[in-house]
Parts: structure tokens; C-alpha cells; sequence
């Protein structure tokens, strides 16, 4: 199974990249997942499950230590190849 995750950590900080920023970006990024995105506002991850659970769970312990009051996630099942389709996708009707 392949997994995508959506996550922003807060406080927000506009002039510098807080602490806690930082480590969650420096996680995915050393992470062995797909299609790595981080942004000011919010970051992106793709890939396998395990991977993805593991990255979430180190990011979610660090950023907190790292001064986090809020860290926002969103986990998705995404399409794999291997399984012929999308999650949750009955083919097509027509």
C-alpha cells in the first residue's frame, strides 16, 4: 500500500523557518519516500506505507520536542501500480 501525507507544523514564523519546521522538513526529506514537497505553509510525502507511518511518527515526536504547539496531518492511500488502480476506485461504469 502507498500513502501520502499532508502536514504543517505551528507556530508559524514568516521571517524564519522555526526550529520545529526545520527537523519535520529534515525528516521527510531524509525518509526513504516519493515525491517529497515542502513548502512555506504546508509539506507533501509519497510512499509506502511503512516508510510513510515511520516518517510520520519520528516527525511528530522531533517537531514537538523541537517547540510544535500544533502539528497538522493528513494521510491518504493513494493509487499503486502494482494494485492495478486507485484506492477505493470501482473502474469505470460505462
Amino acid at each position: 500500500m502507498r500513502l501520502r501525507v499532508e502536514f504543517t507544523t505551528e507556530p508559524f514564523d514568516l521571517d524564519e523557518a522555526p526550529a520545529h519546521a526545520v527537523v519535520a522538513r529534515e525528516i521527510v526529506t531524509g525518509a526513504k519516500l516519493d515525491a517529497v514537497d515542502v513548502g512555506p505553509f504546508g509539506n507533501t510525502a509519497e510512499g509506502d506505507a511503512d516508510q510513510v507511518l515511520s516518517a510520520v511518527g519520528a516527525l511528530l515526536r522531533q517537531s514537538l520536542e523541537a517547540g510544535a504547539t500544533r502539528v497538522s496531518l493528513q494521510v491518504n492511500v493513494i493509487a499503486d501500480d502494482r494494485q492495478g488502480g486507485a484506492a477505493g476506485d470501482e473502474g469505470d461504469a460505462t
